[in-house]
């Protein structure tokens, strides 16, 4: 996925521009792991919101909708964690660090630059700082796996 396949007025594209840290891969894991978490690690616990969530108009059209899934920030560098371990197996350490991923932190700053240019919500309770220091990238990203050795 490179950045001239996404087009230039989507609001990650003007992201891109803004903040060079991270690759659009780095955002688009984001999104693929938060699918994860609720597909396939059911993670993620279904909130009422007091008020209703604000919808395009022609989504408005008596349109209810599933009630709004959240992952707090340690949910969500778990449920990255797993993903980047299943899809980059011994090389998701050095995947994530060629998009300029190397900490948790790193996940923060990319939930709440998708916050910021609406391509993401957050409640009164999330903050950047619950990204920091989940897991040590090295450690996590490693230590579900176990080379077996064929015995002799």
């Amino acid at each position: 996925m490179h950045n001239s396949m996404i087009d230039s007025t989507h609001p990650i594209a003007k992201l891109l521009k803004e903040d060079r840290r991270y690759k659009l891969e780095a955002y688009a894991l984001v999104f693929e792991a938060l699918n994860f978490a609720h597909q396939d690690l059911a993670m993620g616990s279904a909130k009422k919101s007091a008020r209703p969530i604000e919808r395009e108009p022609e989504e408005q059209e008596g349109q209810e909708g599933p009630p709004e899934r959240h992952l707090s920030g340690q949910q969500l560098c778990e449920a990255i964690r797993r993903y980047a371990l299943e899809q980059y197996g011994l090389m998701a350490e050095t995947v994530l660090r060629n998009w300029g991923v190397t900490t948790t932190g790193d996940f923060g700053e990319i939930v709440f630059n998708l916050i910021r240019v609406g391509q993401m919500r957050k409640t009164k309770d999330d903050k950047r700082e619950d990204f920091n220091d989940v897991y040590d990238f090295r450690t996590a990203l490693r230590k579900d796996y176990r080379i077996t050795l064929p015995s002799e």
